[in-house]
């Protein structure tokens, strides 16, 4: 599977915000569209991406002081990123050896989404129930020896 399908299954929506938005609007959009990830926009193009981790982290740093920070302060400003055509194991492995939870796929200098690790979670699981599904309807269905051998 690649991660192309994945975004296929998963719809277009994106959720965005910009370098000088506060820490409380971010907060507020990540809480309203019950989002992991935003991914910050600057002039129609990709300039970072805020997670939750990158919030709380942001927090503790101003003592709670919402009104302090804007994302330009504490965004990821050059996150990893996965191509369209990547293998669902190369993201996986993406994921796990950069600590991150959230991935853009940018297909040159086009955001074309956000794959998270409960994505690629859920598509190797959906995989492999099929696999699993196939093997024992082939297992089911072996055809009986004729004894002419």
């Amino acid at each position: 599977m690649l991660v192309q399908e994945i975004l296929k299954i998963k719809g277009n929506v994106l959720f965005t915000t910009h370098s000088g938005a506060s820490l409380a609007q971010t907060i507020d959009a990540l809480t309203e569209h019950d989002a992991g990830s935003l991914v910050v926009m600057d002039g129609g193009e990709m300039t970072g991406l805020v997670t939750f981790r990158e919030v709380l982290q942001a927090v503790a740093k101003t003592g709670g002081n919402l009104a302090s920070l804007t994302v330009a302060d504490f965004k990821v400003s050059k996150p990893t990123v996965a191509r369209p055509d990547m293998p669902i194991e190369a993201v996986r492995e993406l994921l796990v050896n950069h600590h991150q939870r959230y991935v853009p796929v940018m297909d040159g200098k086009v955001l074309m989404g956000v794959v998270s690790f409960m994505d690629v979670a859920k598509a190797v699981l959906d995989e492999q129930g099929f696999e699993n599904r196939m093997l024992k309807n082939f297992i089911k269905n072996w055809p009986e020896e004729d004894g002419n051998d």
